[in-house]
């Protein structure tokens, strides 16, 4: 019976966290209340400040319920292990780009959830403590992938003088920036369809 009720409550949280999902993409997360997207999962608003404190701690689950999986695939992608991570240390750089850019194209929630963040969202109020904790995250995935330039100067893949700081955070800016304008082409006329060639130009110029 607890087991049960343990699955039970498992499988509220999330129809809960797709219930926001879905009326954030809608209407946008600063016009959505918590009393909406209880009605939309069909559940009372108790049961919602049963499992999150507010609309800040919902929204931060939404998000990692996609970016710890994406976090778990980049450390595997862009490290490795001690031996994998000295093979082709650019190449990886350039999988975790593109291996992101795949996601978001084969995974409706993951897009969403994208779009949610990069267009639906105000980070003012509640939502400053967020942006602390998204940008606490950039700087996470930018040292890891100095990590990576390191190693790809160190065996000579790369033919530039800026340090692997400077190429990570270059890196990091320009995929963001990418991301961002993925996002906003729903068309997919723009930055969709390009976004693979785009990414192999700018490994491509760290080339030695």
């Amino acid at each position: 019976m607890v087991r049960k009720t343990k699955e039970d409550a498992a499988i509220t949280r999330q129809h809960i966290i797709d219930a926001a999902r879905q009326m954030f993409l809608q209407k946008g997360v600063s016009r959505t209340s918590l009393e909406q997207i209880a009605s939309h999962a069909n559940v009372t608003r108790g049961a919602v400040y049963w499992h999150f404190q507010n609309k800040a701690d919902l929204f931060h689950a939404m998000r990692e319920e996609v970016y710890l999986p994406l976090i778990d695939r980049m450390d595997d992608t862009l490290l490795g292990n001690a031996e994998e991570s000295n093979i082709d240390p650019l190449g990886r750089i350039r999988k975790h780009l593109e291996n992101t850019v795949q996601i978001l194209n084969d995974d409706t929630t993951t897009r969403a959830t994208y779009e949610v963040m990069m267009t639906k969202c105000e980070y003012v109020d509640e939502f400053a403590d967020v942006l602390k904790s998204i940008l606490g995250n950039c700087s996470g995935l930018v040292h890891k992938m100095e990590q990576a330039y390191a190693k790809a100067q160190e065996i000579g893949q790369v033919g530039t003088q800026l340090s692997p700081q400077e190429l990570a955070w270059d890196t990091h800016l320009f995929f963001s920036g990418l991301m961002h304008m993925w996002v906003k082409d729903t068309e997919g006329t723009l930055f969709r369809d390009r976004a693979m060639q785009l990414i192999n130009t700018h490994i491509n110029l760290r080339k030695k």
